[in-house]
């Protein structure tokens, strides 16, 4: 008899690594200076008195749990309680403006709402009078309300089976468009990404990976799951020091960064020209864009094994991974993924896609997932190489015609973090009444140039460094100076930082 996708049931990963390796430890943190961790056995207990609480206060399978935190112990006991639960895990970013916070909560109904103790305030010129939860919002008759929740308990309830199949959470992805859509995954898509991940990267009982990503990015949450796969350590970051203190305070046997991550930990070691911090770093994984050359070859030089990956949140993180090399590759496909180009267009599918974008339709919560002939569209270009390795050209919606030619700023913006200067470039059309438009670059300098963007450009240092890497027509007329702007994401907002450009 067929098994309805949605009945498919087994204990949380969570809950089979306090089976198998209970003493693990499942947390680790430094708090005041002092070493704290949570074993695999008294997170579970934990986690079950969690969800308890939350069906307690009247939460149902289905619901939608907005957290607005930093990342905390707080936050992942939710998200396992939310998975125990059925209840749906909306990790919010706390840099959000209380107005964007509440547009979204509202957009997306999300019918509940904790948040961590430096939050609280952001909602506290919302307060109707006290309920138990206490009620938020209400509009249109659909309301919000707030939770409390006292993660110092414990049960020794047994842990149940539950839906690997359900929606799990929710993460708010903004592609190119810059409106935020709300992604769904399941369980089930989580641990396939896992699974697929650990082939390349191998993991294991023991080791520790840091949570240097946050946990409403989809990498941040990538890492809870893989850990609990594996019984290793989930290793909080202290904000209280550098990274590169904590790689040295903590015993850290995996790493996941982003490339201006890396530059300042790398910055900072050549800085103090003490020993690297990354020595005791068995893998280290990197994503959020192409890695420049002077990253690699830095690298190199540690002995470290270092990968390069493509992937997004509707595929559940990873996608393709390799080797970190010169050559800008993002790796071969993972086991539960697949990618077919098309026209130089990437399109994808398997185990990991997600469930589709958050919709309502007559007080209905629907799931969308946009798909051609089976295949969902990334919007991304790329192709193989001979080694069967992917090379990404840079986003569909990106690409500009400059005198009839067709220019990929990401093409450009590679080859100008070729550069030992620049640590960043982003790149976009200026209009221009014989050629339609021209590149212009936005660069942000290294830490450790010692010359500033307009003696550089006056000395045509970037022309001449660009001559034989480029053609003409596709090197920019004009450079601009990065702009001081909070970020409120992993990935730079192109369309932020050419707005602040062209206003300054």
């Amino acid at each position: 008899m067929a098994t309805d996708k949605f009945e498919l049931r087994a204990l949380s990963p969570l809950h089979q690594a306090a089976v198998d390796y209970p003493e693990r430890d499942a947390l680790v943190w430094h708090q005041d200076g002092v070493k704290h961790q949570l074993s695999y056995s008294t997170l579970s207990q934990k986690v079950v008195a969690i969800g308890e609480q939350l069906t307690a206060q009247g939460l149902l399978s289905g619901d939608r749990l907005a957290c607005v935190d930093a990342n905390s112990i707080e936050l992942i006991l939710l998200y396992w309680a939310c998975i125990d639960t059925g209840v749906i895990f909306c990790p919010l970013s706390p840099r959000f403006p209380i107005k964007q916070l509440s547009k979204l909560i509202k957009q997306h109904r999300l019918n509940y709402i904790w948040s961590g103790a430096h939050y609280s305030q952001l909602f506290s010129s919302h307060q109707a009078k006290p309920q138990t939860p206490e009620l938020l919002f209400s509009d249109n008759g659909l309301s919000t309300a707030k939770l409390t929740v006292d993660f110092n308990s414990s049960s020794r309830a047994k842990a149940v089976e539950v839906s690997i199949e359900s929606p799990a959470n929710l993460i708010l992805t903004s592609g190119s468009s810059g409106h935020p859509k709300a992604a769904a995954h399941s369980l089930s898509n989580h641990i396939v990404s896992a699974t697929g991940s650990a082939d390349l990267i191998p993991l294991e009982a023991g080791d520790a990976w840091l949570l240097s990503l946050p946990l409403f990015h989809i990498g941040g949450l990538a890492i809870v799951n893989r850990c609990a796969l594996a019984g290793a350590a989930v290793v909080m970051q202290d904000k209280a020091i550098s990274l590169a203190a904590q790689l040295k305070q903590t015993p850290i046997t995996h790493l996941s960064l982003v490339s201006t991550q890396l530059a300042h930990l790398l910055e900072s070691q050549s800085a103090t020209k003490e020993s690297s911090p990354l020595q005791g770093v068995k893998s280290l994984l990197l994503g959020g864009g192409a890695i420049s050359l002077d990253l690699i070859d830095r690298l190199n030089t540690l002995n470290i094994n270092s990968f390069t990956s493509y992937g997004m949140t509707e595929m559940s993180s990873q996608i393709t991974t390799g080797t970190a090399n010169a050559d800008g590759s993002c790796g071969q496909t993972i086991a539960g993924r697949e990618l077919k180009i098309v026209d130089e267009q990437l399109y994808v599918r398997g185990d990991t896609l997600f469930l589709g974008y958050l919709e309502w339709s007559d007080n209905q919560a629907k799931f969308n997932l946009p798909l051609e002939d089976g295949w969902f569209p990334t919007k991304d270009r790329g192709y193989w190489d001979k080694q069967g390795k992917l090379h990404i050209l840079g986003r569909c919606d990106n690409m500009f015609v400059c005198g009839g030619e067709n220019v990929q700023p990401e093409e450009i913006e590679a080859a100008l973090k070729l550069h030992p200067q620049i640590d960043d470039a982003i790149v976009f059309p200026q209009a221009d009444s014989e050629f339609g438009h021209l590149p212009a670059a936005v660069i942000k300098l290294s830490l450790l140039c010692t010359e500033g963007l307009e003696q550089l450009t006056a000395s045509h240092e970037f022309e001449l460094f660009l001559c034989d890497k480029i053609a003409r027509f596709k090197r920019p007329r004009i450079y601009y100076p990065w702009p001081e702007i909070e970020s409120v994401s992993l990935k730079v907002s192109r369309k932020r930082v050419i707005e602040t450009v062209l206003k300054s």
